[in-house]
């Protein structure tokens, strides 16, 4: 199944880009993800607890970026992973897109999503997936701002460079002989760890998209007679 979400960084795109570069600290801003090995620049082991309906999933993977392309901030990972209690699997392939907004940055995902052995019986409704991606990229969004906001104007961590993939460049940054000698400065405060999304107000935001879909198609009958 293949579905589109987005969200806003209230930061530029050349900065916005450095930061969602930085894995390593922005890991903990998705909801009930964590990660576990940076295997190398351009791959990552981690885990992310989801709730699909009544059924709470625990997913143990790899990330790996198979694109990348920095100057104009697009991007291809592909994710594998499977249930630790060997209830099935999921594999995915994102392409991320940033573009300048009034509110600083937008990025859009188009997911191309499928799911194998009881997990797909459980994801099965594609209304039910969408709403899950939606809610995790909404509070993932949201958690960024509190991060950014703060680390007001301070530069992406040290952390960026090793961490994100190869070639990633910083726009906009003056000359290393122009710039004023360095002062002491206080390291920016750690992510907090995000929970894991809510199974009660997923379950209410999927019966609640499913209803409007239903009354909105029964007005439009209506309509027509």
């Amino acid at each position: 199944m293949e579905f589109d979400n987005s969200f806003e960084v209230p930061l530029p795109p050349a900065e916005a880009w450095a930061l969602l570069m930085d894995i390593e600290r922005i890991a903990p801003c998705m909801p009930g993800a964590q990660l576990t090995e940076v295997v190398d620049p351009s791959t990552y082991k981690g885990n992310i607890a989801v709730r699909l309906g009544p059924v709470a999933l625990t997913f143990a993977g790899t990330v790996k970026f198979e694109e990348l392309d920095n100057a104009g901030h697009t991007a291809r990972v592909r994710a594998q992973g499977s249930d630790a209690k060997g209830r099935g699997g999921a594999q995915a392939v994102a392409s991320f897109r940033l573009e300048p907004s009034t509110a600083g940055s937008k990025v859009l995902v188009h997911t191309d999503l499928s799911l194998s052995g009881a997990v797909a019986q459980y994801g099965r409704g594609v209304g039910m997936i969408q709403s899950t991606a939606a809610q995790l990229m909404k509070q993932f969004a949201e958690a960024l701002r509190v991060q950014v906001s703060a680390r007001g104007a301070a530069a992406p961590s040290a952390g960026a460079a090793a961490a994100k993939p190869e070639g990633v460049k910083r726009e906009g940054a003056p000359p290393a002989e122009a710039a004023a000698p360095p002062g002491p400065v206080a390291p920016p405060p750690p992510a907090a760890p995000a929970r894991p999304i809510s199974g009660f107000s997923l379950l209410a935001r999927v019966l609640w998209d499913a209803l409007r879909r239903l009354f909105t198609g029964r007005s439009s009958a209506g309509g027509e007679r």
